[in-house]
């Protein structure tokens, strides 16, 4: 046996380990960091995961030697066509992804503040006056549906059955029931189609309706291709509704361990932005996100072989203390936090950052404006690899 070979066969950690804690991915990646930031598991079939920042980011951007188009995920579980942008390399993904900016400009998000801040307001009041709340249940995993039905144009309840369908599609992939998975992403396709449908009946102004924008784009002399389109609108519809519910609880429970912090913020509710920056650097919800390798290439002294997938585990790399010092603690106003890369960095970077970032604002503004104080009421149940993050938040909430 090779080295390679032997490396290959290593199992540096196991991402299904069950009991996982707030903390204990964290420490485990810590502790994996100096000695392998390209760690390898023998699970899904064996992958590697790149754990430190420089490593991250140079797959990330390396779009020579890893592409996003075979696999961009780990596990793998894209059945069923092809959903640019992400799915799609330079410069194809463009087509797709010039129209997807022009939606996230500062002047559309400046219209959309108002009812961001509304429905995260009618969401928490009850929950201030409840007091024995679950905030990921009652809030985090509500918040994403009314907001992208106000950004998609969609009623309540066609993007609470997206939430609630694609919250269960994630649960299936990371047990990789594949059957489930394939049910639930046919009914994903059939909700995109029937609002494409919609925007075909007229009535939609493409330059206020991102699926009606992308239905009047060209790309080479004509229209986008309809199952491109299809595969876009599913994708987009989904995206945005898991990220959010797993990482605004993170934010919760560690206010809720950091009374101090907490109340500093209720104080000078303007530092509210910078702290927002510096949760997502210390508990981005990204570690199975993946691209594969076109060819044999060396990264970090580590053979990655051609077709090898290779995580990239956000929430490890901006940790890392080489680029963030004492990278395992909040610091409010760090110098380099414009550097974090929880909405990754370069061709298929997050274009939904100014929305996510409005939406973690929002609730926190509201939430600590609402209370006198909130603290923990039970332990955090968490996500299961791909996502990290809580999926439950009791919290006793006290109001102001």
């Amino acid at each position: 046996m090779t080295p390679d070979d032997a490396r290959r066969a290593d199992n540096d950690f196991d991402p299904v380990r069950p009991g996982e804690t707030f903390t204990s991915a964290h420490e485990e990646f810590a502790e994996l960091r100096p000695r392998c930031p390209i760690a390898r598991s023998q699970e899904y079939g064996g992958f590697w995961a790149a754990l430190g920042y420089d490593e991250v980011l140079s797959v990330i951007t390396d779009i020579e030697h890893f592409t996003t188009s075979k696999q961009n995920a780990i596990p793998k579980f894209a059945f069923t066509g092809v959903r640019p942008p992400l799915h799609l390399d330079p410069p194809e993904h463009m087509a797709y992804r010039r129209v997807i900016n022009s939606f996230f400009t500062p002047p559309k998000m400046r219209a959309m503040e108002p009812k961001v801040r509304a429905a995260a307001v009618e969401l928490l009041d009850p929950l201030v006056d409840a007091r024995w709340v679950d905030v990921c249940k009652q809030y985090a995993h509500k918040l994403p549906a009314h907001v992208f039905a106000e950004f998609f144009n969609l009623n309540v309840e066609v993007s609470e059955e997206i939430k609630t369908v694609s919250g269960t599609y994630v649960d299936a992939i990371q047990v990789l029931d594949h059957e489930v998975v394939k049910k639930l992403s046919r009914r994903l396709y059939e909700i995109a189609q029937q609002i494409i449908d919609e925007r075909k009946g007229g009535g939609y102004d493409p330059a206020e309706d991102l699926t009606a924008a992308l239905l009047a784009s060209e790309y080479q002399g004509g229209p986008l291709p309809a199952d491109m389109v299809l595969g876009c609108v599913r994708q987009l519809i989904v995206t945005g509704m898991v990220a959010p519910s797993v990482f605004i609880g993170n934010m919760f429970v560690h206010l809720s361990r950091d009374p101090e912090l907490q109340d500093r913020l209720r104080r000078d509710p303007a530092l509210i932005p910078a702290a927002v920056e510096e949760f997502l650097r210390l508990y981005s919800p990204y570690r199975g996100m993946a691209r594969t390798a076109r060819e044999d290439v060396v990264l970090s002294g580590q053979l990655i072989r051609k077709d090898d997938p290779i995580a990239l585990v956000y929430t490890s790399a901006n940790r890392d203390e080489r680029v963030f010092p004492d990278g395992e603690s909040f610091v409010l106003d760090r110098e380099n936090i414009a550097s974090h890369i929880s909405f990754g960095r370069g061709t298929h970077s997050c274009p939904g950052a100014p929305l996510a970032r409005m939406m973690f604002r929002i609730t926190l503004e509201e939430a600590l404006a609402r209370s006198a104080t909130f603290r923990l009421a039970g332990e955090p149940e968490m996500a299961i690899w791909a996502e990290w993050g809580t999926r439950s938040v009791p919290l006793d909430f006290v109001r102001a």
